[in-house]
């Protein structure tokens, strides 16, 4: 259970990352059909950069998806600057683009909704491991599970405030996500090291 704690937390990390990759593209999607002509192609461009960045990092995934633990944390590190790259690219564009406020609010939304997503997808998976492990140590998996979703529920309830807003900047809108993922990324970690140290076979 010790590996496969952590292929969870790693393949939960990779996964909230596509599910906002996809969020954005499919985002910038609905906006290439409504831009006017010169801004289209500037969208297709931008389209297509983001689509690249997400094969790459889908195709990276793959190849980690047998690999064992030790594959993993060096391959995170590609992964990272994968995202990172995808990241900027989003971060130029609405820097570049003007004041795009209502397509800049409509993919925050859209992210903070894949974010939310990969929250409750992480919880059920852990819960479906932990319902695995002795019930001797079920009260520590409780607590894990439980801290989980506590922490989700904060995170949502600071994105649903700038979902409100409605005015905030790009980089306001990007740095409370950031904010999210990490708290996501430390939560999924914790959940699978509790499930990690109650599996009396790790």
């Amino acid at each position: 259970m010790s590996q496969q704690s952590s292929m969870h937390f790693y393949l939960n990390w990779a996964k909230e990352r596509i599910d906002e990759m996809d969020a954005a593209l499919a985002s910038f999607e609905v906006k290439t059909g409504q831009a006017k002509a010169e801004s289209k192609v500037k969208t297709d461009q931008l389209l297509s950069d983001l689509t690249k960045h997400r094969d790459a990092f889908q195709a990276r995934l793959k190849t980690q998806a047998e690999a064992g633990e030790a594959a993993w944390a060096s391959a995170r590190t590609d992964l990272e600057k994968q995202w990172a790259a995808f990241e900027a690219q989003v971060k130029t564009y609405f820097e570049g683009a003007g004041k795009q406020l209502e397509l800049q609010q409509s993919t925050f939304r859209d992210l903070a909704a894949a974010q939310g997503k990969a929250w409750r997808e992480a919880a059920d998976k852990f819960r479906e491991a932990a319902g695995k492990v002795a019930a001797a140590r079920t009260v520590d998996l409780d607590a894990a599970l439980a801290q989980m979703k506590s922490d989700a529920s904060e995170a949502e309830a600071r994105l649903q405030k700038l979902k409100q807003a409605g005015s905030e900047s790009w980089s306001v809108l990007s740095a409370a996500l950031a904010e999210s993922r990490k708290s996501f990324d430390q939560a999924n970690k914790a959940a699978w090291d509790a499930l990690k140290g109650a599996d009396p076979k790790s």
